[in-house]
C-alpha cells in the first residue's frame, strides 16, 4: 500500500514572502517520519505560470504547476502567503494582485479547508473568503485590514484563528510554523504534531489562542547555565521556588544568581518566574476548562488572587477576560469570581 497524501496548494506571485512559501512545508515534511502510517502531505507550489517567482527575499522559486492545472485536482488544503510593499513615507501595503486573488477565489471551491499566512489574509479578504468571519493577520496590517473590509471581524492578537467552514487565518512570520503544526494537529492528532514539533527544537508549540505579544518571546541567554536554569524553572513551575533554591541548584550565590539573571536575561529571577507561570497559566486558560483554583495550583502561584494579580501586572487583564478573549471554544463557566 502506497503512502496517502493529501494535497497542499501553496499559492505564488511575485514578491511572495520566502518564509511563508517555505515555512509550513518544512513543518509538513516531517509527518511521516513522526507516524507509525504511511500518510503525509503532496506540497505543490503554484503560481499563474511555471517561471520563476521572485521573492521579497531576492531568492528565487520554481513553481511545479499551474494554477489552472492544479484546479483539475481536489485540493485538501489552499496555503495562501502574503508580502507588502513599503513606500517612501515607510507605510505599509499589503499585496493584494487582483490576478492571484481571482486565482484563490476560484481554487476555494474546489478545497477542504482555506488558510493564510500572516498579510495573506488580504488575498483572503479581497477574495470574499473572510466576510462575517473572524481572522488575524500581522499585527502590522491589522489595521488596515479592518478598514479595507469592514465586513470581516480582525482580531489582531491570536497567532492564528480557525473559522467555520475550514477558513484559517494566521499571523507572522514565524507564526506560519504554529498554524501548520495546528494543521497537523487537526490532521493526525496532537501527539504527532508535538513530535514534529519536537524535531524542529521549537520551544513550545504554542496554541493558536496565544497573543503575537506573548511572555515566551524574550531574550535567549547565551550561556548553558542559564539555560539550564530556565528549564528548571519550567520543569518545576508548580513548586516553590526561590532565589536561594536556584543559586544552590546553580552553585552560585544568591547575589551572583540576581547578576546573571540581570545580565543575561535582562530581568531578576522572581520576575522571570512569574512570567513563565503566567505563560503557563495562559496556555491552560486556552486549552483546557480546569477551574482558577487548578491553574493557580499547577503553575505554582498558590490561590487565584495571586493569579489574578500577575495576570493584571504582566497582562493588563485578568485570567477570566484571558480566557473569554483567546480562547478558541466555549468552555464551561468558571465558579470563580474575579
Amino acid at each position: 500500500m502506497g503512502t496517502v497524501n493529501r494535497l497542499i496548494v501553496i499559492v505564488l506571485f511575485e514578491g511572495v514572502d520566502l518564509l511563508d512559501v517555505t515555512g509550513p512545508p518544512e513543518v509538513f515534511s516531517l509527518v511521516p517520519r513522526e507516524t507509525a502510517e504511511r500518510v503525509g502531505y503532496e506540497v505543490v507550489l503554484a503560481a499563474e505560470t511555471t517561471a520563476p517567482v521572485t521573492t521579497a527575499a531576492g531568492v528565487r522559486i520554481l513553481p511545479d504547476t499551474t494554477f489552472r492545472d492544479v484546479a483539475e485536482r481536489a485540493i485538501d488544503t489552499l496555503l495562501v502567503p502574503g508580502s507588502v510593499e513599503v513606500d517612501s513615507e515607510r507605510r505599509i501595503h499589503p499585496i493584494t494582485d487582483p490576478g492571484t486573488v481571482a486565482w484563490v477565489k476560484a481554487l476555494a471551491t474546489r478545497t477542504r479547508r482555506v488558510t493564510s499566512v500572516c498579510v495573506g489574509a488580504h488575498i483572503l479578504a479581497a477574495a470574499g473568503l473572510l466576510d462575517g468571519k473572524r481572522a488575524t493577520t500581522h499585527w502590522s496590517t491589522a489595521q488596515r485590514l479592518a478598514a479595507d473590509h469592514p465586513a470581516v471581524r480582525v482580531d489582531p492578537d491570536p497567532i492564528f484563528i480557525r473559522e467555520e467552514g475550514e477558513v484559517w487565518t494566521g499571523a507572522g512570520i514565524s507564526a506560519c510554523l504554529d498554524l501548520s503544526l495546528a494543521l497537523v494537529a487537526e490532521d493526525f492528532g496532537e501527539q504527532v504534531a508535538l513530535r514534529v514539533a519536537r524535531q524542529l527544537v521549537m520551544y513550545l508549540k504554542r496554541p493558536g489562542g496565544q497573543s503575537q505579544f506573548s511572555v515566551p518571546l524574550d531574550r535567549v541567554s547565551p550561556t548553558r547555565r542559564i539555560e539550564d536554569l530556565r528549564h528548571h524553572i519550567l520543569n518545576n513551575i508548580g513548586r516553590r521556588l526561590t532565589v536561594p533554591d536556584l543559586a544552590a541548584y546553580a552553585h552560585v550565590s544568591d547575589r551572583q544568581l540576581t547578576r546573571i539573571f540581570k545580565t543575561e536575561l535582562g530581568t531578576t529571577p522572581h520576575a522571570y518566574i512569574e512570567s513563565a507561570r503566567v505563560e503557563l497559566a495562559g496556555n491552560l486558560l486556552e486549552t483546557t476548562d480546569d477551574t482558577l483554583e487548578r491553574v493557580a495550583s499547577v503553575c505554582g502561584f498558590g490561590t487565584v488572587d495571586t493569579l489574578i494579580r500577575a495576570f493584571r501586572r504582566r497582562l493588563a487583564t485578568t485570567p477570566s477576560e484571558y480566557r473569554a478573549r483567546f480562547r478558541a471554544a466555549p468552555v464551561r463557566e468558571a465558579s470563580e469570581a474575579e
